[in-house]
């Protein structure tokens, strides 16, 4: 028997046995799940996250978010973009910063209408993301954000501007 193969037939059981936890009864484990998966550079992993990513419970889905980011792979984009619409501001701001991570500008859209939310984190994150992600797309959205009530929110949009106008 080739000792290679024993490794990676392990990593995949090891991956099962995870994905299996994953989907199974107990918060605790999903979460911990989520974030071995979100470890484990596997993009394979990308669609039993996706479905954590819709989990019932907040800490899960979290979780998952996170994890989806760490993988940085352009796979993961739509159900991060999903998550964009979470009633959860944390599982939001996860998704933004999971976005700004793999850097894939099919998210500009989904990003530029953030900018709107009500949520003063959400705005400055999206600003910060829409900046990084370098598609004048933005512009126009960014401008719109020049007059937030908060100073923090009209800073990031100056400096993803500025970042676009480069």
């Amino acid at each position: 028997m080739n000792p290679g193969h024993a490794s990676t037939d392990n990593c995949m059981e090891d991956l099962s046995s995870l994905i299996a936890d994953l989907r199974g009864p107990t918060i605790k484990r999903r979460r911990a799940a989520a974030a071995e998966l979100g470890r484990s550079g596997d993009v394979s992993v990308i669609g039993p996250l996706a479905d954590a990513a819709a989990d019932p419970h907040h800490p899960v889905r979290l979780e998952a978010v996170q994890a989806l980011g760490r993988l940085r792979d352009s796979a993961a984009v739509p159900p991060l973009i999903t998550a964009l619409e979470d009633v959860e501001p944390s599982i939001r701001v996860a998704a933004i910063a999971a976005l700004g991570k793999i850097n894939d500008r099919i998210a500009v859209d989904a990003l530029i209408r953030c900018l709107y939310d009500k949520e003063m984190e959400i705005r400055i994150g999206a600003a910060e993301v829409l900046g990084k992600l370098g598609d004048r797309r933005a512009l126009e959205a960014l401008k719109t954000i020049e007059q937030d009530p908060f100073e923090d929110v009209r800073e990031a949009s100056a400096r993803a501007q500025q970042r676009l106008k480069r």
